[in-house]
Formats: C-alpha cells, sequence, structure tokens
C-alpha cells in the first residue's frame, strides 16, 4: 500500500506534467476505486469526502489549497512516488490514460453521476457543503458493478 494519498498525487503528476488540482484528485479517487476493485484493499489509508465539486482527499487539498493548476514538485515534501510498487504505479498509469483526455470538470460531472458521491451527499442541496466520507466499502461495491476504467 501507498504510503498516502500524496504519494500517489505526486506520481499522478510525474506522469501527467500540469493539471488542474481537481484533476488531481478524481485521479486520485479513481485509482483508489481501481485498487479496491482490482486488489481488495486500499491503495492508501486516507479517505475522501463528498464535497460539492466531487470526491476530495482532504490531506491532499490542504497541499493545493488555493491553487487552480499545480505541476509537478509543488506538493512539496509532502509525498514520494520512490514507494510505489511496480503493480501501483502500472494501475495509476492506467487510470491517468484512461482519463487523460477528461478534463477535472467532467471528471467532477462523472463522480457527481455515481452512487459513492451521490450516496454520501443523500439529501443536501447541491450548494451545502460536506464532511461526509465516501467509504472505501462503497466505493469497492459501485466500481465491481460499474467499471473505473470505461
Amino acid at each position: 500500500m501507498a504510503r498516502s494519498v500524496v504519494d500517489v498525487a505526486t506520481y499522478i503528476l510525474e506522469r501527467t506534467d500540469t493539471i488542474t488540482t481537481m484533476k488531481l484528485q478524481k485521479l486520485a479517487f479513481y485509482s483508489q476505486a481501481l485498487h479496491l476493485v482490482n486488489n481488495g484493499t486500499p491503495l492508501f489509508p486516507e479517505d475522501f469526502q463528498a464535497w460539492r465539486g466531487g470526491p476530495v482527499a482532504p490531506e491532499l487539498y490542504a497541499l493545493h489549497r488555493g491553487k487552480f493548476l499545480i505541476r509537478p514538485g509543488e506538493l512539496g515534501n509532502a509525498g514520494t512516488s520512490e514507494g510505489l510498487t511496480e503493480e501501483e504505479r502500472t494501475l495509476i498509469a492506467a487510470v491517468c490514460d484512461a482519463m487523460s483526455e477528461a478534463t477535472g470538470a467532467d471528471l467532477s460531472q462523472r463522480t457527481h453521476a455515481e452512487s459513492p458521491w451521490l450516496d454520501a451527499r443523500k439529501g443536501l442541496a447541491p450548494s451545502e457543503p460536506s464532511a461526509t466520507v465516501i467509504t472505501k466499502q462503497a466505493m469497492h461495491n459501485y466500481y465491481q458493478t460499474y467499471p473505473v476504467l470505461h
């Protein structure tokens, strides 16, 4: 397992170069989902919350808060991709490659149509903030039926 979501985000940035912070969050989310389905275990320990703009890992958000675009190296020394296994790198690369043409807004819209985010926000207005956790079990159950890479 990766040490943290920041390690995964660091590798995503190494693969993609400059992207929006929204896209970074969603690529990390879908990497977690794919790992849960393929391996039955989390890729990293942190949870995502059902924010208005889609799933967000608060620990990662704290490192890019206030930025629209993020480049490799801009997460500081908080993460390193060196501890990722070859299997983890391959999985993350598959997510990045499959979603390379999508914008952060496209991926956010996709998560808004999927039950892990929808269920976590049940009863909330679209503009209402939320810190409700999107459980790893909910992610596993949904993406096992509706594949991440389609």
